[in-house]
């Protein structure tokens, strides 16, 4: 099968993934674009896995503004290198997270872990004592309110959105190509949200 340079590009353009790495997964699928994508996913997906659980001591503080200066964030974005850290993708990976927690009203944690066990249970509590599972046996009504409160919590989550760069990515997929990318563990270390006149 012949591979054109153009196909190359688009699925680079498309998937950040390496140009080899994407003439391979074209060729894999015999020049179908889709799945090449979800070949390169899968792919990524897995190696950024495996590279999860490596320290990420290096990294960039960064900072976003929205336009008219009333809502701006702070964030820390770690990798493994200094190296990465001063690449342009690294450092343009940090300011869209920065831009999606701005625009994004409920997001208060990283991840479901990050959200203290108080407001576990008290959502959980909340849950148990709606209508529709008073009637239930205890073991169903726990099994279906664990997860109803943890799909409200994961509105509350950064890697749980959906992408604003890639709506068919979550955050947390889109963190995961960047590491699939760059070849090292990526971890969002913190962020601060600030609205104009919110505390006041």
């Amino acid at each position: 099968m012949n591979i054109t340079s153009e196909q190359i590009k688009s699925l680079r353009e498309k998937t950040g993934a390496g140009m080899l790495n994407c003439k391979n997964a074209l060729v894999e699928n015999n020049g179908d674009f889709e799945k090449a994508i979800n070949f390169l996913r899968q792919k990524g997906l897995a190696s950024a896995e495996k590279k999860s659980t490596r320290k990420t001591q290096q990294g960039i503080i960064t900072s976003y503004i929205h336009t008219g200066s009333k809502i701006g964030v702070l964030i820390e974005l770690n990798c493994e290198t200094d190296f990465v850290a001063r690449r342009v993708e690294f450092q343009t990976l940090a300011r869209n997270l920065a831009m999606q927690i701005a625009s994004s009203n409920s997001v208060q944690y990283i991840s479901l872990k990050d959200i203290p066990q108080n407001v576990w249970d008290e959502e959980l509590k909340i849950e148990q004592q709606r209508e529709d599972l008073l009637n239930k046996p205890e073991s169903i009504r726990e099994s279906i309110s664990k997860g109803r409160v943890e799909k409200t919590l994961k509105t509350f989550t950064l890697l749980n959105q959906s992408c604003l760069r890639d709506p068919d990515l979550t955050v947390e997929d889109y963190i995961k190509n960047h590491v699939s990318l760059l070849g090292e563990n990526i971890q969002i270390g913190k962020f601060t949200k600030f609205v104009l006149g919110e505390n006041n």
